[in-house]
């Protein structure tokens, strides 16, 4: 059986490291290389970057300090943030981005996921859907550049579409529990899990690694993304980047320590 994926989701703002709350309030947490040298040492499964002001502000991929993130990174990366194109995809496959992680653009032309994976192969397309409650009922709603504006999309049926559509992997990514460390939306990740094939990963909530382990028991094979447990401390939110061992991580899917 196979382990399931425990992933640092890291957000760049201005070529900085930052981590925000309900995709606002950015606080500057730290250098990205360094990061991703830190993350290298502790072996991480897999490592997500997310420019979070890329689409909103109408600019290309960072493909300078793309390149340099992928020669220092021993796992495997994928990038998301500005991403409109067939050829931006290639370049940035070609810069050693395993994974093109696609938001935004996802909504308002769904027939780019389509053409990218084509290119590239699907299993190297991941469509992110950014899910929050809205109007009166507070029901969840796909919502895009930035959580900054609606599109009335009801997430789980835009998650079947994006597989009809090529998506290799799903990223779901709760505005509402950003990090506030309260726990992921499982009834979310539920809903859009038996809906799809294709692995999920799941970000926004945790604020411990027993949420993690909460989130494993009901999804086994989901791959469990964060960002403020890997770079966060304490009750007062020290910056420490940090990743649990190998034999923690197998405790956290509810498997045995394998020996050395």
């Amino acid at each position: 059986m196979l382990r399931p994926r425990l992933i640092p989701c890291l957000l760049i703002q201005n070529g900085g490291l930052v981590k925000t709350i309900r995709f606002g309030d950015p606080k500057y947490v730290g250098d990205p290389l360094n990061t991703v040298r830190i993350f290298n040492e502790k072996e991480v499964d897999e490592l997500i970057v997310l420019d979070i002001d890329a689409s909103r502000l109408n600019r290309v991929p960072n493909e300078e300090l793309l390149a340099k993130l992928a020669a220092e990174s021993r796992m495997p990366l994928c990038y998301g943030g500005g991403v409109k194109t067939v050829e931006q995809a290639e370049r940035l496959v070609a810069l050693g981005v395993e994974k093109i992680a696609i938001g935004s653009a996802a909504v308002t032309n769904p027939e780019l996921v389509a053409q990218i994976a084509e290119r590239v192969g699907r299993q190297s397309v991941v469509t992110v859907i950014d899910v929050k409650a809205t109007g009166l009922l507070r029901r969840p709603e796909v919502v895009i550049l930035n959580a900054t504006r609606g599109t009335g999309l009801e997430p789980v049926a835009f998650a079947r579409k994006m597989q009809e559509m090529g998506a290799g992997e799903i990223l779901i990514n709760s505005v509402d529990r950003d990090g506030m460390m309260q726990g992921y939306d499982l009834e979310l990740i539920g809903n859009i899990r038996r809906a799809v094939n294709v692995p999920i990963t799941a970000v926004g909530g945790a604020g411990s690694l027993d949420d993690v382990r909460q989130l494993l028991a009901r999804h086994p094979v989901i791959g469990a993304g964060a960002g403020s447990i890997f770079v966060f401390k304490g009750k007062y939110r020290a910056v420490l980047v940090n990743y649990p061992g190998r034999a923690e991580r197998d405790s956290l899917a509810g498997r045995p320590a394998l020996a050395n």
